[in-house]
């Protein structure tokens, strides 16, 4: 990829990312514009806001990165990323913006009148937003390594920067009409190059491969391990190998590796022949790709079945949750405007998704050794050079470029602002705008600290953790909140922790390789599955359990959340938050 036209490409996203906040700057006028943009955001732009903060790193680069891995299975993720809104539609969206909230803590204290459930929520947001912002910051030091070779935490850097800087200068107000824009360069980056792709696809002479068979490799091919690895292969494969494969040293020697699993040692060059199949090198992970419709009582090695249903019902539940989700809907006139917003919200994102399985696809035909590079994610950007070479090329890779950047910047300030406004209000101490910017610099200033640490984490998984976090914990307070009167403070502390508890715990664990492999491993892996019904099933039995602590004011809340507002009133004072 030619590097000036790239670096070109991102400069410009990044100036008129800050231009345009600056416009907004210009017009924000009040506090409330600052923080809920006076609540009067109308439900296209907002829509096109909330699309443009939720499509991120994972969506723009992730899902074509877990295609190309492992094949059509992977085409869950979108749909449980874009089914995730219609359960906000139907139960959460209008009854959010009655609530008159700015924050989910903000709710969690106004519908239950207790000061620990506020605290509780608190923790939780800035666990998830924080968990969120990690590979928004990791995917643009990966975008900045592949155009320029700088290591990999110069691109977080880059967009920490650019966006504590945004935020904290004109909040939400600024950062509405950077994300609505960000939305349409994003879609515009994946609809133009993917024309010219599957162009070139549909005149390459090369025999078709279908969507689900194993890659290949097209040419000879030369693939140097990122790390140590372990291969596994469903036949014999011969191969070139210079370093330590099995434990065994080779320079420059043809060696046959027999069906089964194989140890590769990093740096070690592995050189494949043409039609030779690409690997399986995941399975020290437990994800072995092996197809979504397995059985569960199926015996091949990661439980397949099981995992897509774990995912889909995090990424389904999830969203609900989200720190940058929710505050953008406290944004909408009224119940019924973030009802139309959501409407948008749905085919704004549904049109997009329809956009990286195409780079999946493609990238296990033309960059299938990706897979073994640990730069899977990075197929979006590799494939306008490989496949069409040449100016075009250049070209079409300096958009995608810049429409990744845009993703990174636009969903790491929704976060952003989400979490400086939970800390902003319950973590330090005043209440000034300048408090607020500080806030702002903390929020970021955690993430990019974990994402210069690591480096290795699949941005689409990253994210799913988050979800996985959200959903077994946000889900059941928003839902039995604004749906059962007989909800209690501590039955929400109990769920909240035991429910967000356990999925994060498990998060942490199998990400540390605490976990064997096998069913123990699958099960924590995608806690969702069970973790979300603990959530849910813990507030109820506590919440029965004391019946005696449901709130007094509890029925003149859940009237002002389901009531439209010109029959209560809208209560919500447009800056509510400021008193606290």
């Amino acid at each position: 990829m030619n590097q000036t036209y790239a670096l070109t490409a991102v400069t410009v996203v990044v100036l008129v990312t800050v231009l345009v906040g600056a416009l907004g700057l210009r017009i924000s006028r009040t506090t409330s514009d600052f923080y809920v943009a006076s609540r009067t955001v109308g439900p296209r732009l907002n829509a096109a806001a909330i699309s443009g903060e939720y499509l991120s790193a994972a969506s723009f680069l992730g899902i074509a990165g877990l295609v190309l891995l492992q094949g059509p299975e992977m085409l869950w993720y979108p749909v449980g990323y874009t089914a995730g809104y219609l359960v906000l539609l139907v139960l959460v969206a209008a009854p959010l913006r009655r609530s008159g909230a700015y924050t989910l803590p903000d709710f969690a204290e106004a519908r239950l009148e207790s000061r620990a459930v506020r605290r509780i929520a608190v923790l939780f947001v800035v666990g998830v937003g924080w968990l969120y912002l990690l590979p928004q910051l990791q995917g643009a030091g990966l975008t900045l390594k592949i155009l320029t070779g700088a290591p990999h935490w110069v691109g977080g850097v880059v967009v920490a920067t650019v966006v504590t800087a945004a935020v904290g200068a004109g909040g939400m107000r600024s950062i509405t009409f950077v994300q609505a824009f960000q939305y349409w360069l994003k879609f515009t980056a994946l609809l133009v190059p993917a024309f010219f792709l599957i162009g070139a696809w549909a005149g390459d002479g090369a025999p078709r491969a279908t969507f689900d068979a194993p890659a290949v490799f097209r040419e000879h091919t030369a693939v140097t391990a990122a790390q140590d690895l372990r291969i596994s292969l469903g036949e014999p494969l011969t191969l070139t190998v210079t370093g330590q494969v099995d434990g065994r040293s080779y320079t420059a020697q043809p060696v046959t590796l027999a069906a089964g699993q194989h140890t590769v040692r990093a740096h070690a060059l592995l050189r494949f022949t043409p039609d030779s199949v690409v690997p399986d090198a995941r399975a020290e992970a437990g994800l072995g790709a092996s197809s979504w419709s397995e059985p569960l009582s199926g015996n091949r090695h990661g439980h397949q079945l099981y995992a897509t249903y774990g995912l889909v019902l995090a990424t389904f539940l999830g969203t609900m949750g989200l720190p940058h989700v929710a505050v953008r809907f406290y944004t909408s006139p009224d119940g019924r405007t973030a009802r139309r917003t959501t409407l948008v919200v749905l085919g704004l994102v549904g049109v997009f998704y329809l956009l990286p399985p195409v780079y999946g696809a493609l990238g296990r035909i033309y960059a299938p050794e990706l897979a073994l590079t640990g730069d899977a994610d990075a197929a979006v950007l590799v494939l306008p050079g490989r496949m069409l070479g040449g100016l075009l090329g250049e070209l079409l890779g300096a958009l995608l470029a810049g429409g990744a950047f845009a993703a990174f910047l636009s969903t790491a300030s929704g976060l952003t602002m989400a979490v400086a406004g939970v800390l902003h209000q319950d973590v330090l101490p005043g209440r000034r705008v300048r408090t607020f910017r500080f806030a702002v610099v903390v929020a970021m200033l955690v993430p990019l600290v974990g994402a210069v640490a690591s480096s290795d984490v699949p941005v689409a998984d990253a994210v799913g953790l988050a979800f996985a976090v959200s959903a077994s914990s946000f889900c059941p307070l928003l839902v039995l909140g604004i749906w059962w009167r007989g909800l209690t403070p501590p039955g929400a502390v109990a769920g909240l922790v035991t429910g967000g508890g356990a999925a994060l715990g498990a998060v942490v664990a199998t990400r540390g390789g605490l976990v064997p492999a096998g069913w123990t491993h699958t099960l924590l892996a995608w806690p969702a599955v069970w973790s979300v019904p603990l959530g849910f099933l813990t507030m109820v039995t506590v919440s029965l359990a004391t019946r005696s602590r449901i709130p007094a004011g509890t029925a003149a809340t859940l009237a002002r959340l389901h009531l439209p507002e010109d029959v209560v009133g809208d209560r919500s004072g447009g800056a509510r938050w400021t008193g606290r």
